[in-house]
């Protein structure tokens, strides 16, 4: 990948694997409570792994004459994916987990939500496909040490994502100070909205992707109309992975199926549209 065809963002930083998932739930309400444990790992750790699994499957399914066909693809036919035997095995394989967030407009009036165009040519994984917004792998904004991270926190990964992707304030490296998300702008907004209550996130799961067995946070925000407005009244068109849809798309679970039949969805994204739709009334 790094001689043939890097992407933009291509860097062996820091992230969070995923060691374990409890859940429990009255069973009444359908909710649960998800306690994730998490470990450290690279990025390229998922690369060397995910990447070969996908160009595995690739190959396998084109013929001779360059076409594609899905019955070639079987066990007998992927002997590097066979080696990995079971990827729940989370003590020994290595889970790098993103967060994928499906972002909702809520007003009166009808709420809707936001798409991302992912750029082949920027990003690693899902290169032109359809995907929720923001979406980030779950890693530290600093590296510098730390007693206690301020970044070993989802939501604040995820605010840090709305400052790149939708603001196209510049990225977290990894390489600067640690971000003050008391006290730095839009962090210390986006929290008093959500401490608030105009900014309600969710959790819709964990799910592993099938083909490059690279786990996802499935997660949904809802903005009340005013509020989104006054804290993206400025998104951009671009950013670093690829083309903001100008459309906002109605939140209503017939149009969110039949928007999943016509695109190529990133299956973190199709995961979490599916979702949103099946709890779409607790949602908004």
């Amino acid at each position: 990948m790094r001689d043939l065809a890097r992407p933009r963002l291509f860097e062996n930083r820091l992230c969070y694997r995923l060691l374990d998932v409890n859940s429990a739930g009255d069973g009444e309400t359908a909710r649960l409570d998800l306690d994730l444990s998490l470990g450290e790992m690279c990025y390229f750790d998922m690369i060397d792994v995910g990447e070969a699994l996908a160009h595995e499957v690739a190959a396998t399914a084109h013929r001779e004459d360059c076409q594609v066909t899905a019955e070639a693809v079987t066990w007998e036919n992927l002997p590097f994916r066979r080696l990995i035997r079971d990827p729940f095995e989370l003590a020994s394989y290595p889970l790098m987990i993103s967060i994928s967030t499906l972002t909702v407009r809520a007003s009166k009036s009808g709420s809707t939500f936001f798409l991302l165009r992912r750029n082949p040519a920027k990003v690693a994984i899902a290169g032109g496909m359809v995907s929720v917004i923001p979406t980030g792998v779950f890693q530290p904004a600093s590296v510098l040490p730390a007693l206690e991270s301020p970044d070993f926190d989802l939501w604040r990964n995820m605010m840090r994502e709305y400052s790149e992707e939708l603001l196209g304030n510049p990225e977290h490296d990894g390489s600067g100070s640690p971000i003050d998300y008391a006290r730095e702008e839009p962090f210390r907004s986006m929290e008093a909205a959500r401490q608030a209550g105009r900014a309600r996130i969710y959790c819709l799961g964990v799910g592993v992707d099938a083909l490059n067995y690279v786990g996802d946070v499935l997660t949904v925000a809802v903005f009340d109309a005013d509020l989104f407005d006054s804290l993206f009244g400025e998104m951009i068109e671009q950013n670093d992975e690829g083309e903001v849809e100008s459309e906002e798309f109605d939140f209503a679970p017939e149009a969110i199926h039949r928007l999943l039949d016509r695109e190529t969805f990133a299956p973190s994204g199709a995961a979490c549209l599916h979702l949103a739709a099946q709890h779409h009334t607790v949602l908004v």
